[in-house]
């Protein structure tokens, strides 16, 4: 059995809770706590866990006398000694009411050929799971999943090598540190070709991230584990005073989450120049913030596309962050790659300078949004969809790429037009036949991304007249 299959039939059970009354995601995170029980034992580390509550203690039981067993090991694995068990386990609950339910699920999961699944890999089982979740729009798990072909292209750009210190502080599930950490095993086979403290390094320091989300960040924590990564997730709000002590990464690589902070209130950073509420620009304060000031610290960063626009404290930070580094590419992504269809996003690869002013020359933007299909869940986005994207930004004379999305923007240029950095759009014919019309659903979707769009600027310029008008 496949882990395809595999994941299909643990997503099947899901369909058993309906009458519980629970949805997707708190599905998954009840997947996790009993999962844990069980891989632990297939690979032999249950010896961490008190022996009344291994997995066969699950097993053995069934009714009322099993669901009243399971409760009470989740309070106990919750206030366990050992970090990794709290870090699973602390506040968790069972959503599940129904005793024949959870003895239904615990009989599926311990019947499962879970020899094939440790040989393809129980880290790509788990990471399958999170992704059938972010794909199920009812889950509403998409905002903390991003698609894996499109982390797998920045990694591979990002090009993270052994003994950098990568980070994510907006780590969701952990999927670019996953997929940084296997980039790295692919180049130096699985890290035998490290000594053993380099491999010791990767293993426990290398990648790390923070999590706002209790949940994702238990999410996270499991799915590091099941790659044998053990650097710290921390959880917490990256856009606090936590955020003050990220500094000196090498490589940073995440997708913020969108919008405004709740009721336009300001981050609580003291580190920041300029404040706002909006919470992609103060990511990306941070982030620039946070990398090495070397000449090599480089970040790669998924954001809307009002980050590239927005006048006010947004024309500042673009400001800031060309003249600290050199913002030398500008993805363009398509639109409905994530399940909240409407929203256009960018992703803007940049490397820390050594000085604080006038790093960055020129900007080359590739669009890869203008005149390509609608994506979505019947037509995904597959890797052959960036191979001339990578060609062009790895090119080693650029102007040499012969490619009509690929163009050049010199800094003098982005100044006359205000420091924006909405541009490289090519000419759009999609609409020259009628048969090219945009499908109705995702026109209506996309007109929704721009209103929720225009509402959060809207929150944060009523938030700027009332703070003047009080000052």
């Amino acid at each position: 059995m496949t882990n395809q299959e595999i994941v299909q039939k643990l997503w099947n059970l899901c369909n058993v809770l309906r009458d519980d009354g629970i949805t997707y995601h708190q599905y998954v995170t009840e997947l996790t706590y009993l999962l844990f029980l069980k891989m632990m034992k297939e690979t032999g580390q249950d010896y961490m866990i008190d022996e009344p509550y291994r997995w066969d203690s699950l097993v053995s039981r069934d009714c009322i006398e099993l669901k009243n067993h399971y409760r009470q090991l989740l309070l106990d694995l919750g206030k366990a000694e050992h970090p990794l068990l709290k870090e699973i386990y602390t506040d968790a609950a069972t959503y599940i009411s129904e005793p024949k339910n959870l003895e239904k699920i615990i009989k599926s999961i311990d019947g499962l050929d879970w020899y094939s699944a440790k040989q393809e890999g129980l880290g790509d089982l788990y990471e399958g799971l999170l992704e059938k979740n972010a794909s199920e729009l009812k889950s509403g798990a998409g905002q903390y999943f991003t698609p894996r072909v499109l982390i797998d292209t920045i990694v591979k750009l990002a090009d993270p090598k052994p003994g950098e210190r990568c980070h994510d502080p907006a780590a969701g599930t952990f999927g670019f540190m996953i997929a940084a950490d296997r980039y790295v095993r692919e180049k130096t086979d699985d890290y035998f070709d490290l000594s053993e403290e380099e491999s010791e390094f990767q293993k426990q320091k290398a990648f790390g991230g923070v999590e706002l989300v209790k949940d994702t960040h238990r999410l996270a924590t499991m799915n590091a584990l099941l790659h044998d990564i053990h650097g710290e997730i921390t959880l917490g709000d990256t856009l606090s005073s936590i955020g003050e002590g990220l500094k000196n990464y090498d490589v940073i690589l995440t997708n913020p989450p969108f919008g405004t902070k709740k009721g336009g209130e300001r981050v609580s950073r003291t580190d920041f120049t300029f404040t706002t509420s909006n919470k992609q620009l103060n990511f990306l304060q941070h982030i620039y913030r946070a990398l090495k000031t070397n000449g090599k610290a480089r970040a790669a960063v998924v954001l809307p596309d009002n980050v590239l626009f927005e006048g006010g404290v947004g024309t500042d930070i673009r400001r800031d962050l060309m003249d600290k580094c050199n913002l030398h590419t500008i993805l363009r992504l398509p639109t409905g790659i994530f399940y909240a269809q409407g929203v256009k996003t960018n992703v803007l690869f940049f490397t820390r300078e050594k000085t604080d002013s006038a790093n960055t020359k020129q900007v080359w933007v590739y669009d890869l949004r203008t005149n390509m299909p609608s994506f979505g869940k019947r037509n995904p986005l597959t890797e052959t969809h960036f191979e001339k994207f990578i060609e062009a930004y790895t090119a080693e004379d650029r102007t040499k790429t012969e490619d009509e999305r690929w163009n050049v923007f010199t800094r003098e240029e982005i100044a006359k037009q205000g420091d924006s950095l909405d541009i490289g759009l090519i000419a759009d014919d999609s609409f020259s036949a009628y048969e090219n019309l945009p499908d109705p659903v995702d026109a209506a979707e996309a007109a929704v991304g721009k209103l929720t769009e225009a509402i959060s600027m809207l929150n944060e310029v009523i938030y700027e007249l009332k703070e003047s008008e009080q000052s």
